[in-house]
Protein backbone atom coordinates (compact mmCIF):
# COMPACT_ATOMS: atom_id res chain seq x y z
CA UNK A 1 0.00 0.00 0.00
CA UNK A 2 1.42 3.20 -0.85
CA UNK A 3 -0.25 7.25 -0.04
CA UNK A 4 1.41 9.45 -2.77
CA UNK A 5 1.75 12.94 -2.57
CA UNK A 6 0.78 15.07 -5.80
CA UNK A 7 1.93 18.43 -6.48
CA UNK A 8 1.45 20.80 -9.09
CA UNK A 9 2.60 24.26 -9.81
CA UNK A 10 3.70 24.66 -13.41
CA UNK A 11 0.88 27.50 -14.52
CA UNK A 12 -1.55 29.20 -12.24
CA UNK A 13 -3.48 26.81 -10.09
CA UNK A 14 -1.43 25.51 -7.10
CA UNK A 15 -2.63 22.04 -6.51
CA UNK A 16 -1.85 19.12 -3.99
CA UNK A 17 -3.98 15.67 -3.74
CA UNK A 18 -3.17 11.77 -2.36
CA UNK A 19 -3.91 8.86 -4.34
CA UNK A 20 -3.90 5.58 -2.75
CA UNK A 21 -2.19 2.32 -4.28
CA UNK A 22 -2.35 4.62 -7.36
CA UNK A 23 -6.02 3.96 -7.56
CA UNK A 24 -7.62 5.86 -4.90
CA UNK A 25 -8.46 9.69 -5.23
CA UNK A 26 -8.46 10.55 -1.34
CA UNK A 27 -8.16 14.25 -2.07
CA UNK A 28 -7.53 16.60 -4.82
CA UNK A 29 -7.59 20.36 -3.87
CA UNK A 30 -6.81 22.95 -6.53
CA UNK A 31 -6.20 26.81 -5.97
CA UNK A 32 -7.14 28.69 -9.14
CA UNK A 33 -5.68 32.41 -9.81
CA UNK A 34 -8.45 33.50 -12.25
CA UNK A 35 -8.87 36.69 -9.79
CA UNK A 36 -5.08 38.18 -10.14
CA UNK A 37 -4.95 37.49 -13.92
CA UNK A 38 -8.40 38.37 -15.41
CA UNK A 39 -7.71 42.63 -14.73
CA UNK A 40 -4.92 41.69 -17.32
CA UNK A 41 -6.18 38.76 -20.01
CA UNK A 42 -3.99 36.82 -19.15
CA UNK A 43 -1.20 34.60 -17.18
CA UNK A 44 1.27 37.22 -14.96
CA UNK A 45 4.30 34.60 -14.35
CA UNK A 46 5.42 37.50 -11.26
CA UNK A 47 2.18 37.34 -9.26
CA UNK A 48 1.33 33.74 -10.52
CA UNK A 49 4.37 33.07 -8.23
CA UNK A 50 4.03 35.12 -5.46
CA UNK A 51 0.10 33.37 -5.20
CA UNK A 52 1.98 30.11 -5.44
CA UNK A 53 4.45 30.68 -2.48
CA UNK A 54 1.31 32.11 -0.42
CA UNK A 55 -1.03 28.81 -0.75
CA UNK A 56 1.40 25.89 -1.42
CA UNK A 57 1.68 25.21 2.58
CA UNK A 58 -2.21 25.32 3.36
CA UNK A 59 -3.20 23.62 0.10
CA UNK A 60 -0.83 21.18 0.64
CA UNK A 61 -1.80 20.32 4.76
CA UNK A 62 -5.60 20.62 3.45
CA UNK A 63 -4.87 18.39 0.89
CA UNK A 64 -3.12 15.36 3.23
CA UNK A 65 -6.22 16.51 6.19
CA UNK A 66 -8.59 15.71 3.67
CA UNK A 67 -7.27 12.40 3.14
CA UNK A 68 -7.25 11.29 6.74
CA UNK A 69 -3.71 10.44 6.65
CA UNK A 70 -0.76 12.19 8.64
CA UNK A 71 2.50 13.85 6.55
CA UNK A 72 4.41 10.77 8.17
CA UNK A 73 2.48 8.17 5.85
CA UNK A 74 3.26 9.65 2.54
CA UNK A 75 5.34 6.84 0.98
CA UNK A 76 6.42 9.22 -1.41
CA UNK A 77 6.27 12.77 -3.04
CA UNK A 78 5.73 13.87 -6.83
CA UNK A 79 6.17 17.02 -8.27
CA UNK A 80 5.36 18.70 -11.81
CA UNK A 81 9.08 19.76 -12.56
CA UNK A 82 8.32 21.44 -16.24
CA UNK A 83 7.63 22.24 -18.49
CA UNK A 84 5.65 25.73 -17.08
CA UNK A 85 6.61 28.82 -15.52
CA UNK A 86 9.81 28.81 -13.88
CA UNK A 87 8.89 30.42 -10.88
CA UNK A 88 5.77 28.65 -10.72
CA UNK A 89 7.70 25.43 -11.03
CA UNK A 90 10.25 26.11 -8.70
CA UNK A 91 7.62 26.84 -5.64
CA UNK A 92 6.42 23.64 -6.01
CA UNK A 93 9.70 21.65 -6.84
CA UNK A 94 11.45 22.85 -3.86
CA UNK A 95 8.51 22.68 -1.34
CA UNK A 96 8.40 18.98 -2.38
CA UNK A 97 12.24 18.46 -2.03
CA UNK A 98 11.57 19.46 1.61
CA UNK A 99 9.20 17.06 2.47
CA UNK A 100 10.96 14.05 0.70
CA UNK A 101 14.13 15.55 2.77
CA UNK A 102 12.10 16.07 5.90
CA UNK A 103 10.12 13.10 5.80
CA UNK A 104 12.54 11.40 4.08
CA UNK A 105 10.37 9.77 1.47
CA UNK A 106 11.30 9.47 -2.12
CA UNK A 107 11.30 12.26 -4.28
CA UNK A 108 9.71 11.33 -7.94
CA UNK A 109 10.16 14.32 -10.98
CA UNK A 110 6.80 14.19 -13.49
CA UNK A 111 6.69 15.86 -16.45
CA UNK A 112 3.49 18.02 -16.48
CA UNK A 113 2.45 16.55 -20.24
CA UNK A 114 2.64 13.48 -18.97
CA UNK A 115 0.49 13.90 -16.12
CA UNK A 116 -2.01 15.23 -18.53
CA UNK A 117 -1.45 11.98 -20.89
CA UNK A 118 -2.40 10.04 -18.12
CA UNK A 119 -5.56 12.07 -16.47
CA UNK A 120 -7.78 9.71 -18.13
CA UNK A 121 -7.21 6.79 -16.00
CA UNK A 122 -7.86 8.22 -12.69
CA UNK A 123 -11.44 7.36 -14.03
CA UNK A 124 -10.99 4.98 -16.89
CA UNK A 125 -8.88 2.00 -17.83
CA UNK A 126 -7.55 2.76 -21.57
CA UNK A 127 -6.21 0.26 -23.40
CA UNK A 128 -2.46 0.57 -24.61
CA UNK A 129 -1.26 2.13 -27.12
CA UNK A 130 -3.37 4.70 -27.76
CA UNK A 131 -3.50 8.12 -29.75
CA UNK A 132 -3.22 10.78 -26.93
CA UNK A 133 -3.99 14.88 -27.77
CA UNK A 134 -3.23 17.22 -24.95
CA UNK A 135 -4.88 20.45 -25.91
CA UNK A 136 -4.01 23.32 -23.28
CA UNK A 137 -3.32 26.98 -23.08
CA UNK A 138 0.41 26.05 -23.66
CA UNK A 139 0.60 23.11 -25.48
CA UNK A 140 -1.45 21.59 -28.19
CA UNK A 141 0.67 18.25 -28.76
CA UNK A 142 -0.37 14.77 -30.36
CA UNK A 143 1.77 11.78 -29.17
CA UNK A 144 1.59 7.74 -30.21
CA UNK A 145 1.85 6.25 -26.27
CA UNK A 146 2.86 2.92 -25.60
CA UNK A 147 3.19 2.78 -21.68
CA UNK A 148 4.27 4.93 -19.29
CA UNK A 149 7.69 6.86 -20.40
CA UNK A 150 6.94 6.16 -23.79
CA UNK A 151 5.75 8.21 -26.10
CA UNK A 152 6.45 9.24 -29.89
CA UNK A 153 5.93 13.18 -30.27
CA UNK A 154 3.74 13.07 -34.08
CA UNK A 155 3.17 16.65 -33.93
CA UNK A 156 2.56 19.87 -31.79
CA UNK A 157 1.83 23.53 -32.18
CA UNK A 158 4.37 25.85 -34.07
CA UNK A 159 2.80 28.92 -33.29
CA UNK A 160 -0.01 29.06 -30.45
CA UNK A 161 -1.48 26.81 -28.45
CA UNK A 162 -4.87 26.22 -29.07
CA UNK A 163 -6.13 27.59 -25.46
CA UNK A 164 -3.41 30.50 -25.62
CA UNK A 165 -5.76 31.46 -28.90
CA UNK A 166 -9.02 31.25 -27.45
CA UNK A 167 -7.30 33.47 -24.58
CA UNK A 168 -6.15 35.93 -27.23
CA UNK A 169 -9.62 36.03 -28.99
CA UNK A 170 -11.48 36.50 -26.48
CA UNK A 171 -8.92 39.36 -25.11
CA UNK A 172 -9.88 40.89 -28.68
CA UNK A 173 -13.52 40.05 -28.24
CA UNK A 174 -13.99 41.92 -25.01
CA UNK A 175 -14.84 38.69 -23.21
CA UNK A 176 -12.49 37.99 -20.21
CA UNK A 177 -10.21 35.50 -19.04
CA UNK A 178 -10.13 32.72 -19.36
CA UNK A 179 -10.82 32.69 -22.60
CA UNK A 180 -12.24 29.05 -23.19
CA UNK A 181 -15.14 29.19 -21.01
CA UNK A 182 -16.06 32.94 -22.35
CA UNK A 183 -16.18 32.22 -25.78
CA UNK A 184 -18.09 28.67 -25.67
CA UNK A 185 -20.93 30.90 -23.97
CA UNK A 186 -20.92 33.55 -26.03
CA UNK A 187 -21.03 31.16 -28.71
CA UNK A 188 -24.39 29.49 -28.18
CA UNK A 189 -25.65 32.43 -29.08
CA UNK A 190 -23.94 32.30 -32.38
CA UNK A 191 -23.58 30.84 -36.04
CA UNK A 192 -20.58 29.18 -36.77
CA UNK A 193 -20.70 29.30 -40.50
CA UNK A 194 -21.56 32.68 -40.11
CA UNK A 195 -17.80 34.00 -40.39
CA UNK A 196 -14.91 32.04 -42.93
CA UNK A 197 -12.07 31.17 -40.75
CA UNK A 198 -8.96 29.52 -42.11
CA UNK A 199 -7.68 26.19 -40.58
CA UNK A 200 -4.47 26.21 -40.41
CA UNK A 201 -2.35 23.66 -41.37
CA UNK A 202 -5.21 21.33 -42.49
CA UNK A 203 -4.83 20.88 -46.06
CA UNK A 204 -0.62 20.36 -45.75
CA UNK A 205 -1.52 17.10 -43.81
CA UNK A 206 0.81 16.44 -41.08
CA UNK A 207 0.32 16.48 -37.34
CA UNK A 208 1.38 19.84 -36.14
CA UNK A 209 -1.00 22.56 -35.83
CA UNK A 210 -0.94 26.22 -36.44
CA UNK A 211 -3.75 28.86 -34.25
CA UNK A 212 -2.00 32.02 -35.04
CA UNK A 213 -3.65 32.53 -38.49
CA UNK A 214 -6.98 32.66 -36.43
CA UNK A 215 -6.50 35.60 -34.24
CA UNK A 216 -5.63 37.68 -37.51
CA UNK A 217 -8.31 36.51 -39.50
CA UNK A 218 -10.67 37.25 -36.66
CA UNK A 219 -9.34 41.22 -36.83
CA UNK A 220 -9.57 40.89 -40.26
CA UNK A 221 -13.20 40.09 -40.06
CA UNK A 222 -13.35 42.85 -37.67
CA UNK A 223 -11.41 45.38 -39.58
CA UNK A 224 -13.20 45.03 -42.81
CA UNK A 225 -16.35 46.15 -40.85
CA UNK A 226 -15.09 48.97 -39.03
CA UNK A 227 -12.46 51.38 -39.30
CA UNK A 228 -10.66 51.84 -36.07
CA UNK A 229 -7.34 53.64 -34.86
CA UNK A 230 -6.38 51.11 -32.38
CA UNK A 231 -6.61 47.25 -31.46
CA UNK A 232 -7.48 48.46 -28.07
CA UNK A 233 -10.49 50.09 -29.51
CA UNK A 234 -12.42 46.88 -31.19
CA UNK A 235 -14.28 45.55 -27.86
CA UNK A 236 -15.63 49.70 -27.74
CA UNK A 237 -16.89 48.86 -31.61
CA UNK A 238 -18.32 45.43 -30.01
CA UNK A 239 -20.49 47.00 -27.85
CA UNK A 240 -23.91 46.77 -29.17
CA UNK A 241 -23.22 44.17 -31.18
CA UNK A 242 -23.88 41.25 -29.85
CA UNK A 243 -25.07 39.22 -32.70
CA UNK A 244 -21.68 39.82 -34.71
CA UNK A 245 -19.33 39.02 -31.49
CA UNK A 246 -21.41 35.63 -30.67
CA UNK A 247 -21.02 34.58 -34.55
CA UNK A 248 -17.27 35.05 -34.51
CA UNK A 249 -17.16 33.39 -31.03
CA UNK A 250 -18.99 30.53 -32.65
CA UNK A 251 -17.35 30.38 -35.80
CA UNK A 252 -13.54 30.85 -33.93
CA UNK A 253 -14.61 27.62 -31.91
CA UNK A 254 -15.61 25.79 -34.74
CA UNK A 255 -12.65 26.43 -36.56
CA UNK A 256 -10.37 25.40 -33.51
CA UNK A 257 -12.01 22.05 -32.93
CA UNK A 258 -12.39 21.34 -36.65
CA UNK A 259 -8.64 21.06 -36.46
CA UNK A 260 -8.30 18.95 -33.43
CA UNK A 261 -10.69 16.94 -34.46
CA UNK A 262 -9.13 15.80 -37.80
CA UNK A 263 -5.47 15.86 -36.75
CA UNK A 264 -6.57 13.41 -34.32
CA UNK A 265 -8.45 11.35 -36.92
CA UNK A 266 -5.52 11.37 -39.31
CA UNK A 267 -3.10 9.73 -36.53
CA UNK A 268 -5.33 7.04 -36.13
CA UNK A 269 -5.80 6.20 -39.94
CA UNK A 270 -2.14 6.53 -40.23
CA UNK A 271 -1.43 4.70 -37.17
CA UNK A 272 -3.39 2.01 -37.30
CA UNK A 273 -4.04 2.65 -33.58
CA UNK A 274 -7.97 3.39 -32.81
CA UNK A 275 -8.33 4.46 -29.82
CA UNK A 276 -7.86 8.86 -28.66
CA UNK A 277 -7.11 9.83 -25.28
CA UNK A 278 -8.33 13.59 -25.51
CA UNK A 279 -7.20 15.76 -21.79
CA UNK A 280 -5.29 19.51 -21.14
CA UNK A 281 -8.31 22.12 -19.81
CA UNK A 282 -9.41 22.65 -23.59
CA UNK A 283 -10.81 19.27 -23.36
CA UNK A 284 -13.68 20.89 -20.85
CA UNK A 285 -15.12 22.35 -23.99
CA UNK A 286 -18.27 20.80 -24.34
CA UNK A 287 -18.20 20.77 -27.96
CA UNK A 288 -14.76 19.35 -28.99
CA UNK A 289 -16.11 16.66 -26.60
CA UNK A 290 -18.83 16.04 -28.46
CA UNK A 291 -17.36 16.09 -31.92
CA UNK A 292 -14.82 13.75 -30.45
CA UNK A 293 -17.29 11.09 -29.44
CA UNK A 294 -18.83 11.68 -32.64
CA UNK A 295 -16.33 9.62 -34.08
CA UNK A 296 -16.62 6.86 -31.91
CA UNK A 297 -20.12 6.37 -34.20
CA UNK A 298 -18.68 7.56 -37.55
CA UNK A 299 -15.26 6.04 -37.39
CA UNK A 300 -15.39 3.32 -35.13
CA UNK A 301 -12.64 4.99 -32.56
CA UNK A 302 -12.96 4.42 -28.55
CA UNK A 303 -12.35 8.07 -27.43
CA UNK A 304 -11.61 8.30 -23.85
CA UNK A 305 -12.29 11.66 -22.24
CA UNK A 306 -11.22 12.53 -18.51
CA UNK A 307 -13.83 14.27 -16.26
CA UNK A 308 -13.63 18.44 -16.57
CA UNK A 309 -12.22 18.57 -13.23
CA UNK A 310 -9.53 16.57 -14.91
CA UNK A 311 -9.07 17.80 -18.03
CA UNK A 312 -7.40 21.46 -16.00
CA UNK A 313 -4.07 20.81 -13.92
CA UNK A 314 -4.47 19.31 -11.25
CA UNK A 315 -2.00 17.20 -8.38
CA UNK A 316 -3.93 13.60 -8.86
CA UNK A 317 -2.66 13.21 -12.20
CA UNK A 318 0.46 13.97 -11.09
CA UNK A 319 0.46 11.55 -8.16
CA UNK A 320 -1.10 8.77 -10.63
CA UNK A 321 2.20 8.61 -12.47
CA UNK A 322 4.51 9.33 -9.71
CA UNK A 323 3.18 5.80 -8.50
CA UNK A 324 4.00 4.29 -11.97
CA UNK A 325 7.66 5.18 -11.04
CA UNK A 326 7.21 4.56 -7.39
CA UNK A 327 6.51 1.06 -8.01
CA UNK A 328 9.71 1.03 -10.93
CA UNK A 329 11.80 2.50 -8.01
CA UNK A 330 12.59 5.50 -10.46
CA UNK A 331 12.91 8.28 -8.09
CA UNK A 332 14.80 12.37 -8.21
CA UNK A 333 17.18 13.59 -5.61
CA UNK A 334 17.64 16.93 -4.00
CA UNK A 335 19.41 18.22 -6.75
CA UNK A 336 16.28 17.93 -9.22
CA UNK A 337 15.80 21.62 -10.76
CA UNK A 338 12.88 22.73 -12.56
CA UNK A 339 13.05 22.99 -16.54
CA UNK A 340 10.31 25.53 -18.01
CA UNK A 341 11.30 23.75 -21.46
CA UNK A 342 11.24 20.21 -20.88
CA UNK A 343 9.33 17.50 -23.56
CA UNK A 344 8.53 13.99 -23.39
CA UNK A 345 8.31 11.71 -26.44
Amino acid sequence: MGYILGIESSCDETAAAVLKDGRYILSSIIGFQWDIHSKYGGIVPELACRRHIEVIYPIVNEAVEKAGIKLSELSAVAVTSGPGLIGALLVGVSFAKALSYSLNIPLISVNHLEGHLWAVNLTHRVQKPFIALVVSGGHTNLYMVKDVGDYKLLGNTLDDAAGEAFDKVSKILGLGYPGGPAIEKCAESGDADAIALPRGLLKKGGFDFSFSGMKTAVLSVIKSRYSYAHVDDISEILCGEDQLRSDIAASFQKAVIDILVLKSLSAVQKTGINRIVLSGGVACNKLLREKMKELEVKEGITVYIPEPKFCTDNAAMIAWVGYQYYKKGIFSDLKLNPDAQSSIG
